[in-house]
């Protein structure tokens, strides 16, 4: 039985345009019925094209775009690519037929039918006063109206602490001294990247004696060591968490490593049934063991299946090991038919030695796999994928970046380091420390973030890259996450991560907004998620999912197939931000990024 606020809203999605209430009103049934909202869209937008209107030229755009979104939920073509159809769940609907129907669906729709007769409500204000002049008075009303918007934006940044504020700074200190108690060692203990490993955690049990947990938080990390879900956070990383069980500030960084009760039972549950859990298919794109290639110039080779901690939404839960796990590291003969692979495809001109994190193999073992790299002629860049200075800043040692730094021929060859910083609280000064290590050796850094539930508050991702951009790091990819099943809880809707990008990115000045923000599709690689003709949204379904079609990166270029995408709803995401204390009022044209 429905709610008074589902009834509400469908009450309201029949009278919000008499138009299309009519219409439904006089369809015999659903061919009917889309036959006659396509003649009836197509009317409206040659109006917008051929005549006069009363709509602000920004409002007819989004009227345009709307259209053109309905008459993709229309087409029978869709329907077949996405096996729903909106249409026919809508005349069900208008029959007295609600089951199944969400009221994420319903507010797709609202949304749609307003913004179709310019009544997005985007754009409440009217023209700023600087346009009723000119020369210096403009100017100077124009310099108000920017202030008053930058002072906005810090606003928002403000609510998110970095971790090189005195106030989380000293907090931190008093986190160390108490894992040094714990463990019985020294700052020397604390400073050295081995101790660390060896004494990486690797149950709630140690976890517990070490920060504050949930219950939640300790039952997950148990189920996940009973079905031999990889699990393991560094002592640093650890001094990163409050010592609370709210969540309030170490949101992101708790959730990184701890993982939710659902990733566990779903993971399990996968790998119980034979599932495969390799969203990306790099099965499908390895031409010889360890390497992955989805591009033309560049590919990924993978001599370390573990990391100095684990990632719960890591792309590569399917093949990353536990920390200290005896076979991670690859084998000599794979390894050597791997760097020969790359020594014989000379249209390869970048290697990303990825994994696993090679970041926490020795000094000599990276010294012989850049060694190798470097005797490669057509190899002009050797990327290290590794979150070491996040998590384990300690490893950027002299010794390391001396390495990394040896092989780094400007000119000639460039060694790289992409690291993946998720929210402005880990952002410490041991990371910027290891930073200009590397940085004094020639190395640049690079940022990979991924924009999940953790970081996708307004502002909060700016925030980071504020941040990034003090201590010397280049905002280098966005990825929106993945579609994998097992982290459903993480994934953050396509239109949230296109707002973030046009709505806050898009403020703050040009070198602090340099990364792209993509959407990884299986088998295929990296989407451009910043243009629409990268993408089609092409039906909505009954639980408000949005479903898109992608357009491959070689469109254009060479025949390839596209991609179907069921995201996440964005009814539930705003659902999720309230229950996190969020004015979803701050989010309202989300529903608009198509």
């Amino acid at each position: 039985m429905q709610n008074d606020h589902f009834n509400s809203k469908m009450e309201h999605l029949f009278k919000i345009d008499p138009n299309f209430h009519d219409i439904l009103r006089k369809s015999n049934d659903v061919d009917d019925l889309r036959h006659n909202l396509y003649e009836y869209l197509n009317s409206i937008e040659k109006t917008l094209y051929f005549e006069n209107t009363v709509f602000p030229k920004l409002e007819i755009i989004n009227m345009k775009e709307c259209i053109k979104t309905f008459k993709n939920v229309l087409s029978p073509k869709n329907e077949k690519l996405a096996g729903f159809s909106a249409i026919t769940a809508l005349w069900k609907l208008y029959q007295g037929e609600t089951s199944g129907i969400s009221l994420g669906f319903l507010n797709e729709f609202i949304c749609l039918l307003k913004g179709i007769n310019g009544k997005s409500g985007i754009y409440m204000e009217k023209f700023p006063e600087f346009f009723k002049f000119s020369g210096r008075n403009s100017a100077v009303l124009r310099s108000k109206d920017l202030d008053k918007l930058s002072n906005e934006v810090e606003y928002y940044i403000g609510r998110y602490p970095s971790g090189l504020s005195k106030k989380v700074s000293e907090k931190r200190k008093e986190n160390k001294k108490r894992i040094l108690n714990y463990f019985g060692a020294n700052e020397e203990n604390w400073n050295d990247w081995n101790w660390q490993l060896e004494n990486v955690v690797i149950n709630s049990k140690t976890l517990e004696n070490l920060v504050a947990l949930s219950v939640s938080e300790k039952n997950a990390i148990e189920k996940a060591r009973q079905n031999n879900i990889p699990f393991g956070i560094t002592p640093y990383y650890v001094s990163l968490m409050d010592n609370t069980t709210d969540r309030k500030y170490d949101h992101a960084v708790r959730a990184q490593v701890i993982p939710h009760l659902n990733y566990v039972e779903k993971t399990a549950e996968a790998r119980n049934s034979g599932e495969s859990l390799d969203f990306m298919g790099e099965t499908d794109t390895s031409p010889v063991d360890l390497v992955t290639r989805r591009y033309p110039m560049i590919a990924i080779m993978k001599p370390y299946e573990t990391c100095a901690q684990i990632c719960v939404y890591c792309q590569r839960n399917w093949q990353i090991k536990d920390v200290f796990s005896k076979n991670a590291l690859a084998k000599k003969e794979s390894v050597e038919n791997a760097i020969e692979w790359f020594r014989n495809n000379e249209s390869i001109k970048e290697v990303l030695l990825t994994g696993g994190d090679p970041g926490i193999l020795s000094e000599e073992y990276l010294a012989y796999l850049l060694s190798e790299f470097s005797e490669i002629k057509h190899l002009e860049r050797i990327r290290i994928g590794t979150r070491t200075p996040v998590v384990l800043p300690q490893r950027i040692t002299d010794e390391f970046t001396e390495v990394l730094g040896h092989y780094n021929e400007p000119g000639i060859r460039e060694v790289a380091v992409s690291t993946h910083i998720e929210h402005v609280y880990e952002v410490t000064k041991d990371l910027k420390d290891a930073v200009s290590k590397l940085k004094n050796n020639g190395i640049y850094v690079y940022n990979q973030q991924v924009f999940t539930v953790e970081n996708s508050r307004r502002f909060e991702t700016s925030a980071l890259r504020k941040a990034l951009k003090l201590v010397g790091i280049e905002p280098y990819y966005l990825f929106n996450t993945k579609g994998k099943e097992e982290t459903v809880n993480y994934r953050v809707p396509i239109a949230r991560a296109l707002q973030e990008r046009k709505e806050e990115a898009r403020l703050l000045p040009g070198y602090c907004r340099t990364d792209s923000t993509v959407f990884n599709v299986p088998k295929l690689g990296k989407n451009n998620l910043n243009f629409y003709q990268d993408h089609d949204l092409i039906m909505i379904l009954k639980d408000g999912s949005r479903v898109y079609e992608f357009h491959p990166w070689e469109k254009n270029i060479t025949l390839t197939r596209t991609y179907i995408y069921k995201d996440v709803p964005i009814q539930n995401y705003l659902e999720e931000l309230k229950n996190r204390g969020e004015n979803i009022e701050d989010y309202h044209s989300i529903w608009y990024y198509f």
